[in-house]
């Protein structure tokens, strides 16, 4: 069959491709199918992809200001027409302030991973294929991070750095790199006696250019996915810090925060904690879902479909 008569999926699906970008989409056309085969992974992305469209457009969806409300007449409303999801103590509606909120989520998100996955990826790969002394003292300082619980080392980093957005986000992404370095050193020791990086060896490459030019791009599927998962974890952290006041400082609207300054009316006035809270479970769990999706579709052990 001639190029020229083939259909985008066939050409896409050959096993047969006539150059490198064909191989590349004939790739991704596949994954992309085997991720859409999973109706809760897209349930998740869709979930996700909704989160980042309400903290872009936060502006222009908010009500609201997120920062002053209106304690003479319109403290500790319940949901209704006039403010959907309530307000709060202090008289300000609580849907726009989820809504700026989602930013700070985005944040926390994107500058932990931005931050944690190259160190692990880096950390781990060095160890995998270095080997020796210095595979044992760089797993030995990773187990040492992975003996405390993540919240728990959050917080002593907080501490000593002090309370504010910045210093939470610093402290959760170094605590967030250990599981990457572990990910990152499996896949290393599984690929660096491989003939594809003996040949690169006898051709002459440097240490550093085999670690970084070919075998880090292995290890990004699979970082991708434990990224993805641990996601749910980084704002849970977050909110963690938040409701302990170590986090994101009033006024910002951080759903941590915002749970903390709802506790003390959780059994009248319930939607001040609760509507945080719920916003904190739906974007978790549309993380995980999706995290789920990109491993079954990442895994390059899965037949396409």
């Amino acid at each position: 069959m001639s190029q020229a008569t083939m259909t985008r999926r066939e050409w896409l699906l050959t096993d047969r491709p006539q150059s490198r970008l064909q191989a590349r989409l004939g790739r991704a056309y596949v994954t992309w199918r085997r991720f859409t085969a999973n109706w809760l992974a897209v349930v998740g992305m869709l979930i996700i992809m909704g989160l980042i469209l309400i903290a872009l457009f936060a502006p222009l969806l908010a009500p609201y200001s997120p920062y002053i409300g209106d304690l003479a007449g319109k403290r500790l409303l319940p949901p209704g027409a006039g403010h959907w999801l309530g307000t709060d103590d202090q008289g300000r509606d609580i849907l726009s302030r989820l809504i700026y909120g989602s930013r700070l989520t985005l944040q926390v998100v994107v500058l932990v991973a931005v931050i944690a996955a190259p160190i692990g990826l880096l950390v781990g790969t060095v160890a995998g294929y270095a080997g020796g002394w210095l595979d044992a003292v760089l797993m030995r300082i990773t187990d040492i991070f992975l003996a405390f619980p993540k919240l728990v080392l959050a917080l002593a980093f907080v501490a000593a750095l002090g309370p504010g957005i910045g210093n939470a986000i610093i402290a959760i992404a170094i605590t967030s790199w250990p599981p990457y370095a572990r990910i990152a050193r499996a896949e290393t020791l599984t690929v660096r006696n491989s003939d594809y990086i003996s040949a690169v060896r006898l051709m002459g490459a440097s240490p550093w250019r085999i670690v970084l030019r070919h075998i880090m791009p292995l290890c990004i599927s699979s970082l991708i996915v434990r990224v993805t998962l641990d996601m749910a974890g980084i704002i849970l952290t977050a909110a963690g810090l938040g409701f302990l006041g170590l986090g994101a400082q009033p006024p910002l609207p951080e759903w941590g925060a915002m749970i903390a300054s709802g506790r003390r009316f959780i059994l009248d006035q319930w939607w001040v904690a609760a509507m945080p809270g719920f916003a904190i479970l739906i974007v978790s769990l549309g993380f995980n879902l999706l995290g789920d999706g990109l491993r079954d579709a990442l895994d390059p052990r899965g037949s396409s479909q």
